[in-house]
């Protein structure tokens, strides 16, 4: 079985005269990082590797949960076909994943991730929200022979707060 974990990027800040690629996040998705990383790493299994777009905001998050789930340095690891909005190379680099490992997250942007989280799994997500997570269990035993998957968890900053 694998069991894929997705994290869209934390809230960015669109203030910084910056590139995409570079831009941080603001301070709501500092604390959405935090708020949903903690819940997260407290109440589902540490992935054995996380792979995160190497666009800051997205690897910022990824940071968060690295930090909460105590994943070492040698099993997080950036990868420049996760910065993609429309999912066709986000779908390369879940099926060309080690099949050693059986638990792994990836971090990346939407509107890939909403896309593919419909794809892979099996309940509707009209949007993925920034920091939203979503676990995805396959009956598989290589990663490129993944579909449909049962989809195990949603966590998005908004199931966590008091508002």
């Amino acid at each position: 079985m694998k069991t894929l974990y997705m994290a869209r990027h934390a809230k960015s800040s669109w203030k910084h005269d910056v590139i995409d690629h570079q831009r941080p996040l603001k301070g709501r998705g500092k604390k959405d990082g935090s708020l949903v990383s903690e819940y997260v790493a407290k109440n589902h299994k540490a992935p054995e590797k996380i792979v995160s777009s190497d666009a800051v905001r997205a690897l910022s998050t990824a940071n968060f949960f690295k930090k909460a789930f105590k994943v070492a340095d040698t099993d997080f690891s950036t990868n420049h076909s996760l910065y993609d909005f429309s999912g066709q190379n986000v779908v390369e680099v879940i099926k060309g994943l080690d099949n050693s490992l059986q638990c792994v997250m990836i971090v990346g942007h939407n509107h890939a991730f909403t896309s593919i989280v419909n794809m892979l799994g099996n309940q509707y997500i009209d949007n993925l929200p920034t920091c939203g997570f979503v676990i995805i269990e396959f009956d598989e035993a290589s990663w490129s022979q993944i579909s449909t998957g049962k989809t195990a968890a949603m966590v998005f900053p908004r199931h966590l707060k008091n508002d």
